[in-house]
């Protein structure tokens, strides 16, 4: 097992009510997992220990269960992680360009 470091990078800032979710939804308090903020950017620092990086995203992406309507646009490692594996890259998990519907 080892820890893993990475940020799950939201495709939009939360909203005033899912910031209000976010307050009560304990799984968000236990100090995996926090919210960082910046003008339009918003993004979850996330400290996961697994197996595999797949199994660590996987328990982090679990804690959104309960909070719908948040979309990740991304994961990116975290700084340590990618010295740490050689990575040249931090978006390793990049979502694919979202779907036009049919006409």
């Amino acid at each position: 097992m080892r820890n893993w470091y990475f940020n799950l990078v939201l495709d939009a800032p939360l909203t005033e009510d899912q910031s209000n979710t976010l307050a009560h939804l304990d799984r968000f308090n236990d100090g995996r997992i926090g919210l960082a903020v910046r003008p339009g950017y918003s993004r979850f620092m996330c400290s996961f220990e697994a197996e595999t990086l797949t199994e660590a995203v996987a328990e982090a992406l679990g804690f959104f269960e309960e909070f719908p309507g948040v979309l990740i646009r991304s994961v990116e490692m975290d700084h340590f992680d990618l010295r740490d594996n050689g990575m040249a890259t931090p978006a390793v998990v990049p979502t694919p360009p979202p779907v036009k519907a049919a006409p």
